[in-house]
């Protein structure tokens, strides 16, 4: 005869069982659903007056090499002396380095980097320059998947961060960057297949739990500039 004891303890474990069971995802909203949001008919308007609103700056470009100058000014107002540069297919095709270069303006790229010695460069510089992975117009967001040729510390660590995109990778909504991202295996699962790291930058790194007030530049950039190539 089991005592009370005993039934209390095999409830707790019946319990634990069932709770350690796989959980179930459901899909996400597809468009029309409830939930989805989408961008409006001007992805990059919207993007623009959603990042300013987050309390970013936004920049609508013409072509890669209106990008570049406008990084170069952007550094220049900054009298930036080290920049951290990262690599990609789109950010290369900028010849930034060469021009930085020329500029009087250190850059520190992803190789050469190591545990022991990424320190120093890391927290000196004054400037991170990256790509982006999407933009979400709904949000005005940057949405960075790390990796090793853009680590997440060049998008965080520096006081200004600036995030060279293409108009092509805008996204409408939220979702449609987590469908984009979505690895479904097994139909219905909604399991994700992600990167070590998803950074979403909305807007500056802002605090508001000290004392209701609200500060920026806290646990990341206190400035977040972004540029939109259109062409």
């Amino acid at each position: 005869m089991s005592s009370a004891r005993d039934v209390f303890l095999q409830r707790v474990q019946d319990a634990l069982k069932a709770g350690n069971r796989p959980g179930e995802v459901p899909d996400l909203p597809a468009r029309g659903q409830v939930g989805y949001q989408g961008g409006g008919p001007d992805l990059t308007a919207r993007f623009c007056t959603e990042l300013q609103a987050a309390g970013g700056q936004p920049y609508v470009v013409a072509d890669q090499e209106a990008a570049a100058a406008k990084v170069l000014e952007l550094i220049q107002a900054k009298s930036a002396r080290l920049a951290l540069l990262g690599r990609g297919a789109f950010i290369d095709g900028l010849g930034l380095a060469e021009q930085l270069h020329a500029a009087g303006v250190e850059t520190q790229g992803p190789e050469g980097l190591t545990p022991e010695d990424c320190r120093e460069p890391l927290f000196k510089a004054d400037i991170g320059i990256t790509g982006v992975d999407y933009l979400v117009a709904e949000t005005g967001t940057v949405a960075l998947l790390a990796r090793p040729a853009e680590p997440r510390s060049f998008s965080l660590l520096p006081p200004v961060h600036v995030a060279v995109a293409h108009q092509a990778q805008l996204l409408p909504d939220l979702f449609d960057l987590f469908a984009k991202l979505s690895s479904r295996p097994t139909a219905g699962t909604g399991r994700l297949k992600l990167p070590s790291c998803l950074s979403l930058i909305t807007g500056p790194s802002k605090t508001g739990d000290i004392e209701l007030k609200l500060v920026t530049g806290v646990h990341g950039p206190g400035e977040l500039h972004v540029i939109v190539v259109t062409g």
